[in-house]
This record gives structure tokens, C-alpha cells and sequence, in this order.
């Protein structure tokens, strides 16, 4: 244990030392701006986080992710006091939220959401850097269920937005408020508020810089409200026009950990198969949803709970193709919950614990296998004592589990899986 900490220790120190003679010699130096005459972060910094990054998902190992955080560490040694101004400032938190961006993708939640706090208390910062930073907590929360916590940062953001100097940022600071506005709308999407949601997505659209997150959540918004012709003009604009990824030298275009651009493409192409499959394009969803199974499956790896998302929200779709044709896709139904409840980790069903990670995703997993099971007579039993898990745990405030399941009925609601935060809107 203590030789092969030793040798990975030497292996970063190799690393750090490799990055910073690239980041120093392979362009120009030139400072990174955000709009004014000032110097926005460190340019070695930011060549130095991209480095990490790459380096952490060349193999998605352990091994490779530690020594990327510990390249991020040196990194961070090495800038400025935090009482140094916002160049300072703006180059901390570059790279602590680069280090939230890796803590997230090993499902360290916990650490990333420190690291993000610590973004937070950055006060001199650029508004770009602490908006991304509160996006992101934002979106952590609500994967966490923790949809309060979530509230009160939104509520937060938008008011350190409007009392902070306009000029201070470039002129940039409207685009970042549309950005605030829309992350509140999304913690209304969770609650069941569309009513209330509607009001934070004005101006979405107008927002001059790209930000996928954004409209993506407007999008769903549209999408749940049946509107789905704009729903789906927004989806394709998205996965047509989405940077694929993260560009840390910009700091009013920063986006991370599920609001990150790799996941808001995949979210984007998620959503639109789902919406195809809520319009009965039955072909076109099966492809789509086909496509956005591969693309996550390569970005997480083959076993994810996101891939258990996805396989569920498949499954849905057989079911409701099968309702509306009249036909029967039962084995198929069965592979695909089967698997997704596998890589959902889901606890037995004799657990008397409600409050689950994905525990919306879980319940329709289960809920969906339960109905399999019930139509045949020997497995009647099991499929009704699934049902009750499924239904005990099943917490969204829109729709009960029922509605989502009986989607194919005409008035029915519309049920969106936001594959980002891996809840049910």
C-alpha cells in the first residue's frame, strides 16, 4: 500500500512538472479576459486544469483521477492569497471548481460540494465564476433530493446578482441573471410549481452568451407543459449547437458536474427521444434513445446509475408504444428494468428507507417491472410486493406514479426525466 502510494506520488509529481512545461511552452503566454481591461485568471492555471481533466479521463481509473486531483492540488499551491483581488481570486476558483468537476464524475458528491462552497466564499471573484459554482450546488442538491437546500442557493445567487456592480463584469452580468433565474426555474420544475417555473424562464432564449443548461431547463419546461413543437426546436438547437466541452478560460461561460456541456448534450438528447416518444414517434424515439444510451455509456462508463436512467426511460417507451399499438414487448420491458434496477443499486425490497438517491428513478424502474410481473400468475406476488416498494418511495409532487405509468391516456400529464439531476419532472 505504502510503495504504491509512493510510486503514484512520483508519477503526479512527473505529471505536474510535464503539465506546467506544456502550459508554459507550448503558446504564447497571454492573459484570459472577461470583457474589461483586466485580467481575468491565470492562463498557466487554465492550461494546467485542462491538462488534469484530460489526463484524469484518458483511462476513467482511480489511478488516473488521482493523479489528475493531485495535479489540481499543486496547481492550486501554487496561486496567489485569496486577499489578492479578483485575478487571484478568479484562478482559485478555476481550479476549485475543476477539482468539484472530477470529485462529481467519481461520485464524490459530498467533496465537490465543499469545493463548490468554497467557490462561494470567493467574494471578489468574477460573477461567472461564483454563478457556475451556485449552478452547480444547485444541481447536486436536487440530485441529492435535497430540494430546499437547492431553493434557498437559487434564491441566494439571483440576489448577490442583483446587488453586485454591473460594470464590475464586463457587461455580462444580464446573461448570468437569465442563468440564475433559469436554475430557480428548474428547482420549481422539481417541486411540481409550473406556474411559478414559467416566470423564471423569461429571456432564456436572448441570452447572448451559450449556455446549454439554461435552455435546456426551458425545454423541459415546454416539454412538460405539452408545447412540445418548442420543446423540441430547443433540444435540437442544443445538440446542434452545445460546445462539447468545458472552456475554463472564459468566466461567464463556466458550467460544471451535471450542468457541465458533455451532460447537458446528453441531456438534451435524452430529452428529445423521450419528447418523440410522448408525440408516439415511436421510430425516431427508439433511435434517439438508442443513441443517448451509447453516448452515456461511453462519457460514465458501462455499470453508471446514469445508465440505469436511460435503460428506464427505454422501457417506458416499449410500454407505451406496446399500450398504444396494442401489442406486447413484455421481455423486453423486463430486460431493461432488470438491468437498470441493477445499476440504479437498488436496496431489497425488504428496506424500510424512502429517501433514495434517484429514488424517483428507482421507483418508476420498479414500479414499470411490477406491471410486468403482475400480468403473469406465478410472479403476481412478487410484482405486488414491488408495486407497494415502488409506491412508498415514489416522492415527485406533480404526478403520482400512476400518471407516469398511464401516460398513453390522452389527458394525461406529461412526465420528463431530467437526466442531469436524474429526477422526474
Amino acid at each position: 500500500m505504502i510503495h504504491a502510494a509512493v510510486k503514484l506520488s512520483k508519477s503526479v509529481i512527473s505529471l505536474s512538472r510535464t503539465s506546467l512545461v506544456a502550459a508554459t511552452s507550448s503558446q504564447p503566454l497571454r492573459f484570459l479576459h472577461d470583457g474589461t481591461n483586466s485580467p481575468s485568471s491565470n492562463p498557466v492555471a487554465v492550461q494546467m486544469i485542462n491538462y488534469a481533466l484530460s489526463h484524469a479521463r484518458s483511462q476513467k481509473s482511480d489511478e488516473s483521477y488521482a493523479q489528475g486531483m493531485l495535479i489540481l492540488e499543486q496547481c492550486l499551491s501554487t496561486q496567489s492569497s485569496e486577499s489578492e483581488g479578483q485575478f487571484a481570486q478568479n484562478s482559485i476558483g478555476t481550479v476549485l471548481l475543476a477539482m468539484s468537476n472530477l470529485l462529481y464524475e467519481r461520485r464524490s458528491f459530498e467533496e465537490a460540494i465543499e469545493k463548490l462552497h468554497r467557490v462561494q466564499g470567493l467574494t471578489r471573484s468574477s460573477l461567472g465564476v461564483r454563478v457556475a459554482a451556485t449552478e452547480a450546488l444547485v444541481g447536486l442538491y436536487l440530485q441529492l433530493g435535497q430540494d430546499d437546500t437547492s431553493s434557498v442557493l437559487a434564491d441566494k445567487c439571483l440576489d448577490f446578482l442583483h446587488k453586485d456592480d454591473l460594470r464590475s463584469n464586463g457587461g455580462s452580468k444580464e446573461s448570468l441573471i437569465v442563468r440564475a433565474k433559469a436554475v430557480k426555474g428548474l428547482v420549481e420544475l422539481v417541486t411540481g410549481n409550473l406556474e411559478s417555473a414559467e416566470s423564471f424562464f423569461h429571456g432564456v432564449q436572448d441570452i447572448e452568451a451559450w449556455n446549454g443548461t439554461a435552455v435546456l431547463s426551458y425545454g423541459e419546461f415546454l416539454h412538460a407543459t405539452q408545447q412540445f413543437s418548442l420543446a423540441k426546436e430547443l433540444y435540437q438547437n442544443i445538440i446542434e449547437g452545445v460546445p462539447k466541452n468545458e472552456d475554463f478560460s472564459d468566466m461567464n461561460t463556466l458550467a460544471i458536474c451535471n450542468m457541465a456541456s458533455d451532460e447537458v448534450f446528453l441531456a438534451a438528447t435524452f430529452a428529445l427521444g423521450q419528447l418523440e416518444s410522448h408525440m408516439g414517434n415511436f421510430r425516431a424515439a427508439e433511435e434517439i434513445l438508442t443513441k443517448a444510451l451509447t453516448k452515456t455509456e461511453e462519457y460514465f462508463g458501462s455499470s453508471h446509475p446514469k445508465v440505469g436512467v436511460v435503460l428506464t426511460c427505454i422501457a417506458l417507451m416499449y410500454r407505451n408504444k406496446a399500450r398504444q399499438e396494442r401489442s406486447s414487448s413484455l421481455l423486453i420491458q423486463e430486460g431493461l428494468y432488470r438491468r437498470a434496477i441493477e445499476f440504479l443499486k437498488a436496496p431489497p425490497l425488504e428496506s424500510k428507507e424512502t429517501k433514495l438517491d434517484r429514488g424517483d428513478i428507482l421507483a418508476l424502474a420498479r414500479g414499470g417491472y411490477a406491471e410486468v410481473l403482475c400480468v403473469q400468475q406465478n410472479r403476481k406476488t412478487e410484482g405486488e410486493k414491488m408495486k407497494t416498494w415502488a409506491e412508498a418511495v415514489w416522492s415527485n409532487r406533480r404526478m403520482s406514479l400512476t400518471d407516469v405509468l398511464d401516460i398513453s391516456e390522452p389527458s394525461s400529464k406529461v412526465p420528463v426525466i431530467d437526466v442531469r439531476i436524474s429526477r422526474v419532472l
